[in-house]
């Protein structure tokens, strides 16, 4: 792909609790010492990052069914920030044709714990 490419590794297992999870956001992403460790801020930031000058933004999270095991309403609160962040960034056309977004969400889960992490997400409160 041409252009500068950012991609943050994220670990699951790593966001068992709130604090976990943003701290995961605050490395991965180099958030500014601003941030304001709460979803809204995570919003905000995600939507921005100015601070990361990039063509194209990759978030590789592995094991996200160990993300806030104890908090689904927080899995779906990320999850909805992870959508508009990326229907935020616009999609990128190149001259061989091909379409990218400009910025990817790749959620990584074992085939065993792909279903319970699919309810999770798509219950609705």
């Amino acid at each position: 792909m041409p252009g500068l490419t950012f991609t943050a590794w994220l670990d699951g297992s790593e966001m068992r609790d709130l604090d976990g999870l943003f701290q995961q956001f605050y490395d991965g992403f180099k958030l500014p010492d601003y941030f304001g460790w709460n979803f809204p801020a995570l919003n905000d930031c995600l939507r921005d990052l100015s601070w990361l000058p990039a063509n194209q933004y990759v978030l590789f999270i592995e094991g996200v069914e160990k993300i806030l095991p104890e908090d689904p309403d927080g899995v779906r609160e990320l999850i909805g920030i992870l959508s508009r962040t990326g229907a935020k960034w616009p999609v990128k056309k190149f001259p061989d044709g091909t379409e990218r977004a400009s910025f990817q969400t790749i959620l990584a889960s074992s085939k065993e714990q792909f279903s319970s992490m699919t309810k999770v997400i798509t219950h609705s409160t």
